[in-house]
């Protein structure tokens, strides 16, 4: 009864995961084995999921929505914005490196962070009303210090994060078995899995109070009104 009733309350909702794997299409992702196991629990529950390989598209470097409007010959990114506006959801997934989120991952947080001076149909910044999380894997220490990194960037953005909202897995420190790899334990593992699960489920449920809100209230941070309440004054040139 109680899957029942999830499952209708969440069939509303839109995912996107984005895996920063540093690996082309179809080379094996570690990354896209946790994520698998996330998205799997949305589907069962009705939420529509979409998912894409960032380094299988032209993201081209810089912090305005269109870089070829800024001298780029290419950016693929203004197609890809269309994939996050429609998503309740968003999950940023990747591996570490040397101790930190890959560059692949920098550069799609600079991406969304280009965009989020737009506004939403309320007057809001972009991505208000819209939810957003981590998956972490590895064989170094860094889940915790990547999953700051992303959720304080999502939030700063606009993004509402819930409770738990990051899980990962890291194997033994040093050369070793990732997360798929025959041996290492890391679908099987129970801290994991459970973090993955609350994660997931967490992501859901906020995604769909605020759904069922209309979004986030948008009293108070409509930067069109403060501006216009203003007596004078420059604007703040930061995206906030």
């Amino acid at each position: 009864m109680a899957d029942s009733a999830n499952s209708t309350q969440f069939s509303q909702l839109r995912a996107l995961y984005i895996n920063a794997t540093l690996k082309h299409s179809p080379e094996h992702s570690h990354t896209q084995g946790l994520i698998d196991r996330s998205r799997e629990l949305m589907e069962r529950h009705g939420v529509t999921v979409d998912a894409f390989r960032a380094v299988d598209h032209d993201i081209t470097t810089g912090v305005w929505p269109d870089m070829t409007e800024h001298g780029a010959v290419t950016d693929e990114w203004p197609q890809l914005y269309q994939r996050v506006l429609h998503a309740d959801i968003l999950v940023l997934c990747g591996p570490i490196w040397l101790g930190d989120n890959s560059s692949v991952m920098k550069r799609v947080i600079e991406r969304l962070y280009s965009c989020s001076s737009l506004l939403n149909d309320a007057g809001q910044y972009a991505y208000y009303g819209r939810v957003g999380g981590c998956l972490i894997t590895g064989n170094e220490d860094g889940i915790k210090h990547c999953a700051m990194n992303i959720l304080y960037s999502l939030q700063h953005i606009g993004y509402s994060i819930p409770p738990a909202a990051d899980a990962g897995w890291i194997g033994e420190a040093g050369p070793g078995p990732s997360y798929l790899d025959p041996g290492s334990g890391g679908p099987e593992n129970d801290f994991t899995n459970r973090n993955t699960e609350f994660a997931t489920w967490n992501l859901m449920h906020l995604a769909a109070a605020l759904k069922s809100l209309g979004g986030f209230p948008a009293q108070g941070n409509q930067p069109e009104v403060w501006k216009a309440a203003r007596a004078a004054g420059s604007d703040n040139p930061e995206h906030r």
